[in-house]
């Protein structure tokens, strides 16, 4: 490592690498699950003849020296891959890592001159979508999202790039993006690894846009679903409708940041002499990130105005069943009310009917001629007074 400062390797201009700080976004990425491939655990164990592994293959998923476009080297470690680097001459490293330990950045910055700053942030995580120059080192931070079926939501990776003169360095921490595929598009087109860590850096930018399209379609379907769900009266899509709504606002942090930065990359073409090849490409990108970032903001709106529907249904809803109450509770009011009324016209007749039947000796009307007849005429009068009355009143 001494003999590579004392000599150190040459540098040229790169279009890629711009001034930093520029495009600046909040964003908080959630916790993913560890992507396919062995365990963390597995990259931890011991060799096969029972000797400790070094620090430097705990995270390394690949490390691989190119020249002219082609792999010319695999070194198992970062200690190999430094030492293969120094002995190609006009050789690209280009490494990729899986939530690296200290140690293993720490061995990195030393080696290829990496600014502490970046080392922190990529040690951490938790980053927001950024570009950062710090000398020759471009230090990027993307935010990779994938939309998983089975639960129905989006899940957020975050990965960080280090490019320089002759190396690639990617530190992730999710599960996205599926960087041995990009690895595998590069290497199967020599020609555009060729243009050196510059391509590289177009095409994880891509694999990170192109992987923002299947959670796009799957937005949709949920938005589609959702309105459904809507007038159909489910009681928990309130809940799903915010759920979405906060994905959609992590996901609009992870998009938005990219169109400033990718029309900061395109505004230094001219300066930075630009191949145009990856001009067209990053045009392209653009083009992309930037039809997505609008189709998220679109979502974000729909989602508000689904939630302004939803309130709306609701409370209509409720205003009926209110109102059902009301009607039902005046209708057992009215049935009260005739209850009530013949109950009273039937109470004259026990009445009178209870008192003469109580067959005390000196009772008056019980020895007179006209008492039954008068008895009759008195209930019926009481009776038809009532009913006159309840009517009148509209009880009956």
């Amino acid at each position: 490592m001494s003999e590579r400062r004392r000599t150190p390797r040459p540098t040229r201009r790169y279009p890629w690498l711009r001034p930093g700080g520029a495009n600046r976004a909040d964003a908080a990425p959630r916790p993913a699950p560890a992507p396919p491939g062995p365990p963390r655990d597995e990259q931890r164990t011991a060799a096969a003849d029972g000797t400790p592994r070094e620090p430097d293959e705990r995270s390394v998923v690949d490390a691989a020296v190119y020249r002219d476009g082609r792999r010319v080297g695999t070194p198992g470690t970062l200690a190999a891959t430094y030492r293969r680097l120094r002995e190609e001459t006009g050789a690209m490293a280009w490494i990729g890592l899986y939530r690296p330990s200290e140690a293993e950045l720490l061995s990195l910055a030393e080696e290829f001159d990496l600014h502490k700053l970046a080392i922190e942030d990529a040690l951490e995580a938790h980053q927001r979508p950024k570009l950062e120059r710090y000398g020759e080192t471009l230090f990027v931070v993307l935010r990779a999202a994938r939309y998983l079926d089975a639960p129905e939501e989006v899940d957020f990776g975050e990965l960080h790039v280090f490019v320089g003169p002759d190396f690639v360095i990617t530190v992730r921490h999710g599960a996205a993006p599926d960087l041995s595929a990009v690895r595998t598009r590069m290497e199967s087109t020599p020609e555009l690894l060729a243009l050196g860590p510059e391509a590289v850096l177009y095409a994880i930018l891509d694999a990170v846009v192109d992987g923002y399209a299947p959670v796009v379609a799957g937005v949709q379907n949920d938005i589609d679903e959702i309105e459904t769900e809507v007038f159909r009266g489910d009681p928990e899509v309130s809940r799903r409708i915010y759920e979405l709504s906060r994905e959609m606002v992590e996901f609009q942090r992870a998009t938005r940041p990219l169109v400033g930065m990718l029309h900061g990359l395109m505004a230094g073409f001219d300066k930075y002499g630009t191949d145009e090849e990856l001009q067209r490409y990053l045009r392209d990108v653009a083009d992309h990130v930037t039809h997505t970032s609008e189709r998220v903001d679109g979502f974000r709106s729909a989602l508000t105005d689904i939630l302004a529907v939803n309130a709306t249904l609701v409370t209509q809803q409720q205003n009926a069943e209110m109102r059902a109450l009301a009607e039902a509770g005046f209708e057992q009011n009215e049935e009260v009310k005739k209850i009530s009324a013949w109950a009273a016209i039937l109470f004259a007749p026990t009445l009178v009917g209870t008192i003469y039947g109580m067959n005390f000796t000196h009772m008056p009307e019980l020895d007179w001629v006209w008492g039954y007849p008068f008895a009759v005429v008195l209930m019926a009068v009481v009776c038809v007074s009532l009913y006159a009355i309840f009517k009148r009143r509209g009880w009956l």
